[in-house]
């Protein structure tokens, strides 16, 4: 394998499922490691950076790295109070999540590990950390390229389109996909033709930019993480059915596709089920898509 890679590390949604039934996928919350050479950056800190961090202090070819969250749910920041590189002087750390300032950014990180919470703050981080803000919606890391925009999903939410040489890669670990076009369905015989006009420009506009947001993806690692069964009964929570996400692969012309942020009660063979009816999805729209199920370990070589 070259130096340039992506590893999921954690790819669970909610909260960490570590069950015997469930260890084939993973059970560790999301946490995903790029590497580049001698640049490694990490898109979101569950419960699966804690080994990351364990398997970072055991080399000795790296020592700054870049931590990217899309939001601070617990189960995206869950790991960090027990990221041991975070302790260690040895290190340097870039922070970057959403908030209006650097400031903000610091205290939406350390919020968590406050008491009563946790016993042991941010303050006793030893490590060479960071915390920033930028503008124009785009980050730059060495030869690593990040952008980002906000999602569907309660609380300000982040997608990234991280490009890696030739390759886009996009990180949308929480979003609910065509959640405005479902909801306007449900309730359109209720509307004056008028307001169906109104609404059905509303609905196109919509679309257009959740495509424009994974247009023409070498990677996209996307939320998938209900049934359309469970989705119906969890609507407007800021998830996606695997369906809807499967579609909007497919009509954006994303290469290779990642079903992510599994739902926490679903075991490995519940999870096998939703990538075999994927699979007839992509074969019935007779699309070139390749699409796979996020397991924890998996390496993708980006060379």
């Amino acid at each position: 394998m070259s130096n340039s890679y992506l590893r999921f590390w954690g790819v669970r949604g909610s909260y960490a499922a570590p069950f015997a039934t469930h260890l084939k996928v993973g059970g560790n919350t999301s946490c995903v490691e790029i590497r580049v050479d001698d640049h490694l950056l990490i898109c979101d800190a569950g419960t699966g950076i804690i080994p990351l961090g364990n398997a970072l202090m055991k080399q000795n070819e790296l020592r700054e790295m870049m931590v990217i969250l899309t939001h601070y749910h617990w189960d995206h920041i869950s790991g960090l109070p027990f990221f041991v590189p975070a302790f260690s002087p040895e290190w340097k750390i870039h922070f970057f999540g959403p908030g209006q300032n650097a400031a903000e950014v610091e205290k939406l990180f350390s919020n968590q590990m406050k008491a009563p919470y946790f016993p042991v703050g941010t303050e006793t981080w030893l490590a060479n950390v960071d915390y920033h803000t930028v503008s124009n919606s785009r980050i730059d890391y060495g030869p690593i390229k990040i952008k980002y925009n906000n999602v569907h999903h309660p609380g300000v939410t982040y997608g990234y389109r991280i490009i890696v040489g030739t390759k886009n890669i996009i990180y949308v670990s929480d979003n609910e996909c065509r959640f405005l076009e479902k909801s306007i369905n449900r309730k359109y015989q209720e509307f004056t033709n008028e307001e169906k006009e109104i609404f059905d420009e509303m609905k196109k506009e919509e679309y257009q930019a959740e495509l424009d947001l994974i247009k023409n993806a070498d990677i996209l690692i996307h939320d998938a993480q209900y049934t359309s069964e469970d989705y119906e009964l969890k609507r407007g929570w800021g998830h996606s059915c695997y369906i809807d996400t499967v579609n909007l692969a497919i009509d954006a012309g994303v290469k290779e596709l990642y079903l992510y942020h599994h739902d926490p009660n679903y075991d490995d063979e519940t999870i096998e089920s939703i990538h075999a009816h994927a699979l007839d999805i992509v074969r019935e729209r007779q699309s070139d898509l390749k699409c796979h199920i996020a397991r924890e370990g998996l390496i993708l070589d980006l060379a």
